[in-house]
């Protein structure tokens, strides 16, 4: 069984920046991703990672302002956010433990972490 911890949520204005931390208990070899859910809507694909790093998978609405990295020597996964919109506003989930499915599936992980609130606004 893995334990995920998120942190770093919080309120930041639009086009400001916040990072995202995902400590696991234990090693999380395979793939890693966020994702994120909105009030009043279904939890969605943000970003993906494979083990080692080497290849990476973005929401198109994200792409060019998100970046999911790693560090596996600290079982930790992070997920840089900038240039945030107000239709960012969600809870941002980390998930690993992935089952060979496709990484944009929230039915491919079997570890979630609890939620870290995010809210872009003036």
């Amino acid at each position: 069984q893995v334990q995920l911890v998120e942190s770093g949520g919080g309120l930041v204005q639009p086009g400001g920046s916040l990072r995202l931390s995902c400590a696991a208990s234990g090693r999380t070899s395979y793939a890693m991703g966020w994702f994120r859910q909105a009030p009043g809507k279904e939890r969605e694909f943000v970003a993906a990672i494979s083990g080692d790093g080497g290849f990476t998978y973005y929401l198109d609405d994200v792409k060019g302002r998100f970046t999911i990295s790693r560090d596996n020597a600290q079982n930790t996964e992070y997920l840089q956010m900038d240039s945030l919109k107000p239709e960012d506003t969600a809870v941002y989930y980390c998930a690993a433990g992935w089952r060979g499915r496709s990484w944009y599936r929230s039915d491919s992980y079997e570890y979630w972490g609890q939620g870290t609130q995010v809210t872009v606004s003036s």
